[in-house]
């Protein structure tokens, strides 16, 4: 059984930052494309970033592109976001997405997961 598990969300002033991580049980998280998703109350599921199973391929959404990095820290077996310059548009739940198979690609509209964390809460202020 495979579970996914997000940490390090919180509340954070405009131009803060903050690292979320992404943890895996149940399979080699350092074999599997992983991204980072985000749902704000009212909207539509938004891609944030996604990174290939060796690290070599990162993407990310237009609204997060440059201010946002997502990388592996196999050591430890999971995949990080650290997110500066947050705005409060960047508020939302984030979830962590990981490849259905090793080395599945993860598309922008989620193709490709095979499992979703629980999301945890990010919420910028003025």
């Amino acid at each position: 059984q495979v579970q996914v598990v997000e940490s390090g969300g919180g509340l954070v002033q405009a131009g803060g930052s903050l690292r979320l991580s992404c943890a895996a049980s149940g399979l080699t998280l350092r074999l599997y494309d992983a991204g980072w998703f985000r749902q704000a109350p009212g909207n539509e599921r938004e891609f944030v970033a996604s990174i290939n199973w060796s690290g070599t391929s990162t993407n990310y959404g237009a609204s997060v592109k440059g201010r946002f990095t997502i990388s592996r820290e196999n050591a430890k077996n999971t995949v990080a976001l650290q997110m500066t310059g947050l705005k409060p548009e960047d508020t939302a739940v984030y979830f962590c997405a990981v490849g259905k198979t090793v080395a599945t690609a993860i598309d922008s509209e989620g193709g490709g997961v095979g499992s979703w964390g629980q999301g945890t809460q990010v919420t910028v202020s003025l």
